[in-house]
């Protein structure tokens, strides 16, 4: 096995699969008989869905289908894969153009995010669903479980809405970038009627948004004790 087969816990019998998945647009613009791994982005996110919602719809038969949905959604989104890619190490084992490469393409969360998307697609293609399962699950297992056991909680702009709507107030954000591109990192506030009741930190606007409002509940409930 090779470094990132070791890490994803699957050996390729095609490793030409695995090499197609882990080359970016931007080296196929500069050798053009190398495909990007594009198609296989695609491909990898309706594999990762499927085998999602298999284990959701075995293990948690009790979640309703909108629960189901929203648990998924926590599961497969961007940051998720962006997370997830960076505990692999992906990012080191990518191909990438000069430019990217020379803008911090490694460290991109939705190059990372893309590409692990191949990576599972080429899984798919090099064993089919069952290995391409294995490799999920020991991967997205923690995760799933735990969004699925308060699927509700962990949407901390959700709740916040919702508790402050019982007020008769609302929240408003206000969210500031800071930093090159690839590295960018976003500070995010929370306040209801001009005061500030929370703020948070994130990869994106969101990820920002949701750190301050998280804060902003705990504020809140403190309060009330």
């Amino acid at each position: 096995m090779t470094g990132i087969e070791g890490r994803l816990g699957h050996d390729f019998r095609t490793p030409g699969l695995l090499i197609h998945a882990l080359t970016h647009r931007s080296l196929e613009s500069e050798r053009p008989t190398e495909p990007s791994n594009e198609r296989l982005e695609f491909l990898g996110d309706a594999v990762l869905q499927l085998v999602v919602t298999d284990f959701l719809f075995d293990e948690y038969p009790e979640l309703p289908e909108g629960q189901m949905a929203k648990v998924r959604a926590a599961c497969v989104n961007r940051s998720e894969l962006a997370r997830i890619a960076r505990r692999l190490e992906l990012g080191s084992d990518l191909r990438l153009g000069r430019g990217e490469e020379s803008t911090g393409g490694r460290e991109k969360s939705s190059i990372l995010a893309d590409g692990l998307e191949a990576v599972l697609a080429a899984v798919y293609l090099d064993g089919g669903i069952v290995a391409a399962a294995s490799v999920i699950m020991k991967h997205w297992e923690a995760l799933i479980r735990e969004k699925a056991t308060s699927p509700g909680r962990l949407d901390y702009k959700t709740r916040l809405q919702e508790v402050l709507a019982a007020l008769a107030k609302t929240p408003i954000y206000e969210v500031d970038g800071d930093g090159p591109d690839h590295a960018r990192v976003f500070q995010a506030t929370v306040a209801v009627d001009g005061d500030m009741i929370g703020s948070g930190a994130g990869q994106s606007k969101k990820e920002a948004q949701q750190a301050a409002a998280k804060e902003a509940l705990g504020s809140l409930q403190s309060e009330n004790r």
